[in-house]
């Protein structure tokens, strides 16, 4: 999304709101792709709407949820087994009929699940930067690169396969347990050392 002709209210909620949408899109979703495209046409249906309709009074809760909506639509449409359709019902299903497992942690902010997946270790250093930057920081794929000073074909690419080695390696979207620590008296954790 650039910022040339776009209404004000929509860019101040893209630049404040971008990786948040992501990232819960990501958790109902399981796929960085289709979340990612699916907050942008959000993005662009707001650029249409608001500037006659007005700024919703939860404009981060617009974007998801128009985002949602229209990835469960196209959900429908696309499904031709029967765990796709269960799926959409269970992604329609209020939020307090979530049969999504309990967070193994006290973080619940799925930004944070996020930013782990994107700096997982099996990804490249600046594989991971770039892919955060694109997620969470919601910069575009040209403004990446002219951080990194490379071409706008490489940083494309270089998010592409990133994604791609998420999806393919199956690197979780969740926050990392902590870890436990085996002591003569038995396991303990890192704060009661």
């Amino acid at each position: 999304m650039t910022t040339a002709g776009r209404d004000p209210d929509v860019e101040r909620v893209f630049r404040e709101e971008y990786g948040r949408a992501v990232a819960v899109l990501v958790r109902h979703f399981g796929d960085i792709d289709v979340a990612e495209e699916a907050v942008q046409d959000a993005f662009a249906e707001a650029v249409r709407r608001w500037p006659h309709d007005g700024t919703p009074p939860s404009p981060a809760g617009w974007i998801i949820t128009t985002a949602r909506n229209r990835l469960i639509d196209r959900h429908r449409r696309e499904s031709v087994r029967a765990d796709r359709h269960a799926r959409a019902a269970l992604l329609h299903a209020p939020d307090g009929a979530d049969h999504e497992p309990a967070e193994e942690g006290p973080v619940h902010d799925d930004r944070l699940r996020l930013i782990f997946t994107c700096c997982h270790p099996a990804l490249a250093p600046a594989a991971r930067v770039a892919l955060t930057l694109r997620l969470l920081g919601g910069l575009t794929t040209v403004e990446i690169a002219r951080a990194f000073l490379v071409p706008e074909p490489t940083m494309a690419q270089r998010l592409v396969r990133a994604k791609a080695k998420i999806r393919d390696a199956g690197i979780p979207y969740r926050v990392p347990r902590r870890p436990t620590y085996r002591t003569a008296s038995g396991p303990c954790s890192p704060s009661s050392t």
